[in-house]
């Protein structure tokens, strides 16, 4: 049977990009003809928002089939997926209540595994190719349940002057997970919000280049006001209009982190 790969998308550094990253590449993965579920471990609910209107996701955050209250009750997450109108596309919808997860978690055996253990008979029996994970821009005990529950991480970096803020921290946090979780790779670094017009995207690119062992995708994500669109209308952009330039260019993300999660397995 072939391995579901668990993806997370992650940065401490808030707007990077990382729920519409995520959001766009499961949805490419799935016209790819992949089986696709996505993970909102963010109390921010965007990536729920990318598949469902506010009233449907607030219902969801308020209801008991959530993330948080699986994580809780430390429950089977089979239990909590929701499909979406996309064919192959599901979703385990987040809570505002994960704001609070890390004093759920706090006193728990084994912390940093229960999102893994949690996911197990998701793992197990292989309905999905891919597990997406979007997790809060934070570095703490809930991200390190996130990584530890991952095969790999995919770091959106935005093309700003403030874009590269804080990834220092981020890999040092990443060789803390390493050291209990030493199976994790990082598949690599993504740019977005792209102004090629600009100085700061060439900076950017030569600032990742420099890093080692670190992959920077080919393929970054220029600013494109269909994906703003796409997010008021919650809809992936690719879904939203497949003919624009972003849609384009988060298609060939996708194929990128296909490959890479193909060459792996």
């Amino acid at each position: 049977m072939k391995k579901t790969r668990v993806i997370c998308f992650a940065n401490n550094k808030g707007g990077s990009g990382k729920s519409t990253t995520c959001s766009n590449v499961g949805y490419g993965l799935t016209l790819l003809g992949k089986r696709v579920l996505m993970v909102d471990g963010d109390m921010q609910l965007n990536l729920s928002l990318s598949l469902f209107d506010e009233d449907q996701v607030l219902a969801f955050a308020r209801g008991d089939k959530n993330l948080y209250e699986g994580i809780r009750g430390q429950a089977d997450l089979q239990d909590y997926v929701v499909h979406s109108d996309y064919e192959n596309l599901d979703l385990i919808p987040s809570s505002t209540l994960m704001s609070s997860i890390e004093y759920e978690l706090f006193t728990k055996w084994q912390r940093e595994f229960i999102l893994k253990k949690c996911l197990k008979n998701v793992i197990r029996d292989g309905e999905y190719d891919y597990v997406l994970i979007d997790a809060p821009p934070t570095l703490g005990g809930w991200v390190m349940n996130i990584l530890c529950a991952s095969d790999e991480i995919v770091i959106p970096v935005e093309s700003t002057p403030w874009g590269m803020f804080g990834l220092g921290n981020m890999f040092e946090f990443l060789g803390d997970v390493r050291e209990i979780a030493p199976d994790l790779q990082i598949g690599g670094v993504v740019i977005t919000k792209v102004d090629t017009r600009k100085n700061y995207f060439k900076q950017t690119l030569e600032t990742l280049k420099e890093l080692e062992d670190v992959r920077v995708f080919d393929t970054f994500i220029r600013v494109d006001s269909t994906i703003e669109w796409s997010q008021d209308s919650h809809q992936p952009v690719l879904a939203f209009r497949k003919g624009s330039r972003a849609a384009g260019e988060y298609m060939e993300l996708t194929r990128e982190i296909a490959g890479l999660a193909a060459r792996e397995a």
